[in-house]
């Protein structure tokens, strides 16, 4: 005789439940574990804007570049912030170097990988670069391609001029190549304060004091190139050295003191925000 069967019907009831609840707590423990999770945002996204923060773009130029290009973003991703590599194709020699790049383009929307063309401008003899409007162009577009760049978002090597949608102004504002990269659908980002270099040295001219003091100034008198937000141009060469990289983990720590400032990846600057 089968034991199930001079069991009493309660009993047989409650080993049913029993088996029903652990093979329930057993799928959900499955569901759990491979639940959907949600969709990496796209470089590009909209987002929507708060009238009451002031919005900071921090955008390095030349990398791939380390020591320096890794202590930016260690930093960065140290304070919790977004920032912009504006990279150079002719600088991603070796695997470290495109391990660093690859490292930028998959860590959206932490960091956002630009385009700065693939030889700097002719390893910076930017007359002829920018006389060459073909050769220009070219450059650009395989630095596009080698790097992988997920955005059509450019910065002129050497040149501060601002591009979108036909909107042009800046130092190559009648410039065939510019115009030639805006009606490529090409937008064109400029800056409104520089962290410069101190002439040769790799280390940064400006002290934090006084980035600090023009970061607000600009906000305050509103002279940035959009109301609210204010592009910030450097060089990951410039952060080599610990101290300097101490500077910049400073001068992002005395920024986030104040609730007002939000830091944001270029791609959701206003001019590329408009064309969604």
């Amino acid at each position: 005789m089968k034991i199930f069967s001079i069991l009493p019907i309660s009993l047989l009831s409650l080993v049913g439940f029993i088996s029903c609840n652990n093979a329930t707590s057993k799928n959900e423990g499955k569901k759990d574990s491979t639940a959907i999770q949600p969709a990496k945002p796209l470089p590009g996204s909209v987002i929507k804007y708060d009238s009451s923060k002031r919005y900071i773009f921090l955008t390095w130029d030349d990398s791939p570049q380390p020591p320096g290009t890794i202590n930016c973003k260690a930093i960065f991703h140290k304070e919790g912030i977004k920032a912009t590599f504006f990279s150079v194709g002719f600088n991603q020699v070796g695997p470290l170097k495109k391990r660093l790049i690859d490292s930028i383009r998959n860590a959206y929307p932490e960091f956002l990988l630009a385009n700065h063309s693939f030889t700097h401008g002719f390893n910076d003899k930017y007359a002829k670069f920018y006389s060459l409007t073909d050769s220009a162009y070219s450059d650009f577009m395989k630095n596009e391609k080698e790097l992988q760049i997920p955005v059509k978002i450019i910065r002129l090597p050497g040149n501060n001029t601002w591009a979108s949608n036909g909107n042009i102004h800046g130092q190559k504002a009648e410039n065939p190549l510019i115009k030639r990269l805006d009606s490529a659908g090409y937008t064109i980002i400029g800056w409104d304060i520089e962290w410069g270099q101190n002439g040769k040295k790799k280390e940064p001219k400006e002290s934090v004091v006084e980035m600090i003091k023009r970061v607000n100034q600009k906000f305050d008198d509103g002279s940035t190139n959009e109301q609210n937000m204010i592009v910030i141009l450097s060089h990951d060469r410039l952060f080599e050295k610990k101290q300097f990289a101490d500077s910049l983990e400073t001068f992002i720590s005395e920024l986030k003191k104040d609730p007002r400032n939000v830091f944001e990846t270029i791609d959701h600057y206003p001019s590329l925000q408009r064309k969604k």
